[in-house]
Parts: C-alpha cells; sequence; structure tokens
C-alpha cells in the first residue's frame, strides 16, 4: 500500500489532490485505521459503519475502496450512494449506527476529495477529539487484519425519509407558489431538489441540475461573489421570488433576494432565531464571532439568549452539544438544529423562510430589512506569516476598546467592532470589520489593513 502524507489530516476533516495526495491505497488504509479507531473509543467490536459520497470524478473509486477498508477489518458498511453532507449526518444518528465517513471534496476544485469523518451521533471528528489518532494509525497501517472476518455490506437509500423529515413542522398548506431558483452547480445537492419538487407548492427553477464531477459552469463556493452570478441573474431575469444556491456538498447555503442581492448570512440567522423565538421564547441562539452585531439585538428583543461562539463547524457543534440551543449560524452559511441533532439543516432553512413569506405575504427583501443597521465588511483574507506578532500591533493600537480573545482578537467600540483570526490550515489572516455607518467601516478596514501590511 502506497504511504500516507499526514498533511491530509487537517482540522476538520481529511483533504487533498487525488490521486497524488488521496488515493485508492491510501483510502482503504484510511478506512481500516477507522474501524480501530471506533472500537477503541466504543469498545464494541460489531461496528455498523455509514459511507456516503458526493459525485466528483474520483468518488466512486475512492467509496469502494474505503469501503473495501472498512470490511477487511471486520466493520459493516451501510452504504447510502449519492448523498448531500446532511443527509450523511442524518444517516448516522438517526438510524443509530456507530460512525460513518463521507467521501467528499466539499467546495474544493474538481482535483481535490477528501472524507468528513464522524462518529455516533454523527459527532464530527476533528483534530482535536480523535483525528490525529485515526492518522496515527493509519501512518502504521499495514495489510493487517487478514485474519478477521470480514464485515458485510448493504445498501441503503434514505433519500425520502431524509425529505419527509425535514418536511415536520413546516405548514405546506399555508405555502404559496412563490417562483424560486436553485443552484445546485451540478454537485450532489441536485438529488435534493428532483424530490423537493413533489412537495413544495413552488415553481421551482433548478440551475446546472445534471451531476457532473467537472462542475463546468462555477465554482462550489457560493460564498464568493462571482459563484453566485448566475442565480442572481436568473432571478433578475424571470422576476423570481428567492434564490437558493448550495455548495458542492450540501452543508452551506447562500440566499438571493427578488432583486437580485446577496442576502448576509447574519440576516438568515436573525430571520429564522426570530421565527424560532416567537413560538419558544427564552431559547438559546448561537452565532460565530465573524457575524453582525445584529443577530444579538435581534435575538434579545424577541426574547432569547445571543451566545458567541469561535468559527468552525466542529467548535460550534461541541458547545451545541453542551448547551443545546434551538438553532446556530456561521458566516459562512452552516445552519444547525437542535432538533436535526445539532447537524446542518439546510432545508429546514429554506422551507422556514418560504413559509414566513408566505404567512407574512411579503418578500425576502422587505423581512430581512429592519436588519440593515450595520455596514459589515465580509471577511477579508491577508497573507500573514508572523500571525502572533501582528495581533499583538492591533491590540496595542486599539487597546481602548473592550477585548475577546475567544477566536483570534477582536475589540469592540462604541460605534464599530472587529475581529482579526488567524487560519487554521493557511498563512492567512481573516479580518472583518462592522460599524454603524460605511464610513466608518472603510476608514477602519483600511487602518487595520494598513497596519497588518507594516505601511
Amino acid at each position: 500500500m502506497s504511504k500516507i502524507n499526514s498533511n491530509i489530516f487537517r482540522a476538520y476533516d481529511i483533504r487533498g489532490v487525488y490521486p497524488k495526495e488521496i488515493n485508492p491505497e491510501n483510502t482503504e488504509m484510511i478506512g481500516r485505521a477507522f474501524v480501530k479507531f471506533l472500537r477503541r473509543r466504543l469498545k464494541i467490536k460489531s461496528l455498523k459503519i455509514v459511507v456516503g459520497r458526493d459525485n466528483r470524478l474520483s468518488s466512486p473509486v475512492l467509496c469502494q475502496a474505503l469501503k473495501k477498508g472498512i470490511l477487511n477489518e471486520g466493520g459493516d458498511v451501510v452504504d447510502i450512494g449519492l448523498s448531500s453532507t446532511p443527509m450523511f449526518y442524518f444517516a448516522v444518528w438517526k438510524y443509530r449506527f456507530d460512525g460513518g465517513i463521507q467521501v467528499t471534496g466539499s467546495h474544493n476544485p474538481p482535483k481535490y476529495n477528501g472524507f468528513k469523518v464522524v462518529g455516533k451521533d454523527a459527532e464530527m471528528i476533528g483534530e482535536s477529539n480523535g483525528l490525529t489518532e485515526i492518522k496515527e494509525i493509519a501512518l502504521r497501517e499495514k495489510e493487517a487484519g487478514k485474519e478477521l472476518k470480514k464485515g458485510r455490506a448493504r445498501e441503503r437509500n434514505i433519500l425520502s425519509d431524509y425529505i419527509r423529515f425535514n418536511l415536520k413542522g413546516v405548514k405546506l398548506e399555508k405555502l404559496r407558489p412563490h417562483k424560486i431558483a436553485i443552484d445546485t452547480g451540478n454537485a450532489v445537492s441536485g438529488i435534493l431538489v428532483r424530490e423537493l419538487k413533489k412537495y413544495l407548492p413552488c415553481k421551482i427553477y433548478h440551475l446546472f441540475p445534471k451531476l457532473d464531477g467537472t462542475f463546468p459552469n462555477h465554482g462550489l463556493d457560493p460564498a464568493e461573489e462571482k459563484n453566485l452570478r448566475p442565480l442572481q441573474k436568473v432571478v433578475k431575469e424571470k422576476k423570481l421570488n428567492l434564490g437558493i444556491a448550495f455548495d458542492g456538498d450540501g452543508d452551506r447555503i447562500f440566499f438571493v433576494d427578488e432583486k437580485g442581492k446577496a442576502i448576509p448570512s447574519s440576516f438568515i440567522v436573525a430571520l429564522i432565531a426570530k421565527i424560532i423565538l416567537r413560538e419558544r421564547a427564552g431559547e438559546k441562539i448561537f452565532y460565530d464571532i465573524c457575524m453582525s452585531n445584529i443577530i444579538k439585538e435581534v435575538v434579545k428583543e424577541a426574547g432569547g439568549v445571543p451566545i458567541v461562539t469561535k468559527v468552525g463547524h466542529t467548535f460550534i457543534k461541541e458547545k451545541m452539544l453542551k448547551e443545546r440551543p434551538a438553532f446556530a449560524g456561521e458566516y459562512s452559511g452552516h445552519y444547525y438544529l437542535r432538533e436535526h441533532n445539532f447537524c446542518e439543516a439546510p432545508l429546514f432553512v429554506i422551507f422556514k423562510i418560504i413559509e414566513e413569506m408566505s404567512v407574512r405575504g411579503e418578500g425576502i427583501s422587505n423581512l430581512t430589512k429592519p436588519f440593515q443597521k450595520y455596514f459589515h465588511s465580509g471577511r477579508i483574507n491577508l497573507e500573514i506569516k508572523d500571525k502572533k506578532r501582528v495581533l499583538e500591533l492591533l491590540e496595542k493600537k486599539y487597546q481602548g476598546g473592550k477585548i475577546s480573545r475567544l477566536d483570534g482578537l477582536r475589540i469592540d467600540f462604541k460605534d464599530w467592532w472587529f475581529n482579526a483570526r488567524p487560519s487554521n490550515t493557511e498563512d492567512l489572516l481573516r479580518v472583518v470589520v462592522e460599524a454603524k455607518t460605511k464610513s466608518l467601516m472603510k476608514e477602519k478596514l483600511k487602518e487595520i489593513i494598513e497596519i497588518l501590511k507594516g505601511k
């Protein structure tokens, strides 16, 4: 078997270029290592492990290799086939399997692929809670385990179950026949849209529905403005009510209003929080440190408890399991729900927005208009090698504000705030500035960038 490049093990997942860094040989080793890891953790011999995949060109062969490794190590495989990442999480926790691995390159370009790894109840496994151990086992892995009895594999189609579960609590009879566009970018979430058309009374324009692992039409990260342009164009030209864009593996979504304008993720969190708190006052709502202060204000006004968190789905899920909030959102477009075992719930968010538009008889731009109180810079990535030094410079410069070191450095003033956060995987510092006026936001952003660049 080929040697594993340890660099493919990242903070939250396993990721690399196919076949140079990730290939069938080392994938089999990872499958074996995962079974050994789970046996140690759960202290049971008989394991049922879910395997799902996206539609990248390399995913079928990697999926086969992964299953081979799991089976040869004596684990049983439940193969759910093509699935979005939230579907995969659903399969693991809803049917009470012992863990699982999703073969996906997420939003990365076609040459990449990788694995998202979860334990029982779809607990995210990152470097802080098991991925390092899996890496160490895999690096030592040889063609061992031949004396073990092979596991058994079976297939399970969960798409209909997943859709029906998401529709629980949705007042379908109240939904109006809105016209919406959904862009799945030739990626795996296309299988969801085909099913949604059976249930929703909406006219759905499906952009790039054909599953094509080369992703020929645009990149898979809807957080990048250029990747939203086809969706924005269709919404404006056809005068639609709403636009929705999924990322490559379907765990992140972005929205476009009826005017073709991208809706900030902070507005989506504020809106969903308001809807939830209308029926369940007193609930906790999580949001990450990069998001707008409007969330805190809306949640408090609606009778909820706003709690800021570190960035990153592994961190948020760990904190959610301890404090059990009703809902959580990230700047990057991840949205989590307690009823979904604190996993991403993009369909729930979509359904609730359509329901709110229907019941209120208003467009999404009107529903989010009250949240347009601050001016947010968006996330700015700067190449910085000595991150510690520049953070010290920023703290010295802005020492008059309220300092938080929850995630990087955040300093709040009366009329503005900023957060500078080191990337976990690259020589980047991610900077966000928000202010009460556009001119102040631009002024402070320019000021901070000049400090970081040593000007």
